[in-house]
This record gives structure tokens, sequence and C-alpha cells, in this order.
């Protein structure tokens, strides 16, 4: 998968890479997202950015962590072959004070954080939702903590109740 990203208003860090890292990881385990033809935009931003693109896209008026926008539909990266056009699969666009948050309140560096939004802002491109039941967050959950493990980094979830 080839990515596009753009940095607004983060620290200076190696942002690129780690998503290099993610998408890659991500590929590993969910194979369909190894497709050399995808392409997919992660912007990281702010919370205000990220608040105007979830009351424009999604009437939520507040920010969130990372919001995607899939452009394709399950069956149709499935049905993806190797060859052919570039393809976009989506857009994600993650929020830096929300994210820094969040770490903080997980006793865990942003960059991980980062990493696990990233992850999770590409399984819902390829069209995972943890929303629908609690099979698909199981499922979603799953594919999380096995990506991340392949990146290093320890299961997000673990410290559930």
């Amino acid at each position: 998968m080839k990515l596009d990203i753009g940095i607004q208003r983060w620290p200076t860090g190696k942002w690129e890479v780690l998503a290099e890292r993610a998408a890659e990881a991500v590929g590993e385990v969910e194979v369909p997202l190894a497709n050399p033809r995808l392409e997919t935009s992660i912007l990281f931003t702010s919370d205000e950015e990220v608040h105007a693109l979830n009351r424009e896209w999604r009437a939520r008026d507040k920010p969130t962590n990372v919001l995607s926008f899939p452009m394709l539909a399950r069956p149709e990266l499935l049905a993806l072959t190797q060859d052919g056009p570039p393809v976009i699969l989506g857009d994600i666009a993650l929020a830096y004070e929300t994210c820094a948050r969040e770490a903080d309140e997980k006793g865990i560096s942003i960059e991980h954080h980062a990493a696990h939004l990233i992850v999770h802002g590409l399984l819902h491109c390829a069209g995972y939702d943890h929303a629908i039941s609690d099979k698909g967050a199981d499922e979603m959950e799953a594919l999380e903590i096995a990506i991340l493990a392949k990146m290093g980094i320890k299961d997000p979830y673990e410290h559930r109740d």
C-alpha cells in the first residue's frame, strides 16, 4: 500500500516512518491491505481540524482521536487484483491533542498510541467496524493486537475490565 502522508500541527517526529511501519504490519496480518495498488492518505492534524471533519462528515460536533473515510466496500477490496491502476482505499485523520491526552492517560508513548490509531483507521478503511456488533468489535480488536505485536507494541486492550 502506498501512503500519502500529511503532517500539520504535530510535534517534530518520525511520523511518516511510523505510518509506513503500521501499514506494513497491517498488510502482514490483513493480507488484502498489502495490495500495491492501494493508496491511502493519512493526515496528522489538530483536534480543531478533526472536530471540523467530524462535524461535516459524521454530524458529530466534537473532536475524536481518529477518523476514517473508506472509499472501497469490503467486497471490492477483496476482489482487487494485484495488477492495474492505483485504487484509493480511504483517508485517515489523527487528532494530535486527543491522541496525546489519551496516550498520557494510558501511560504509553504517543508513538505507540498513534500507531494503534493508524492501524485502527486502516482496518476501518478495510471494512471492519467495531460499532456494529460485539463479534465485529472482537474481530477488529484481535486484528489490532496481532498487528501491533508485529510492531513490538503491547496489547492496547490488556488493562480493560
